[in-house]
């Protein structure tokens, strides 16, 4: 079987629908997260700002 090296993940968000490069990554608990707000679980209900995505935790 060959290996795939992954370089591009879906943040670990469940609302969240960015894809993250694991190199920008914010890391949390073994996760991987596209914004401190999402890898924090939204404390003040803010969304992470990026274009397309609706996520406010």
């Amino acid at each position: 079987m060959a290996s795939v090296d992954v370089e591009m993940v879906k943040c670990a968000c469940p609302d969240c629908v960015c894809v993250v490069s694991l190199s920008k990554a914010v890391k949390r608990d073994d996760k991987s997260f596209c914004c401190d707000e999402c890898a924090e679980g939204h404390p003040d209900h803010a969304g992470c700002d990026h274009a397309g995505c609706t996520c406010h935790g």
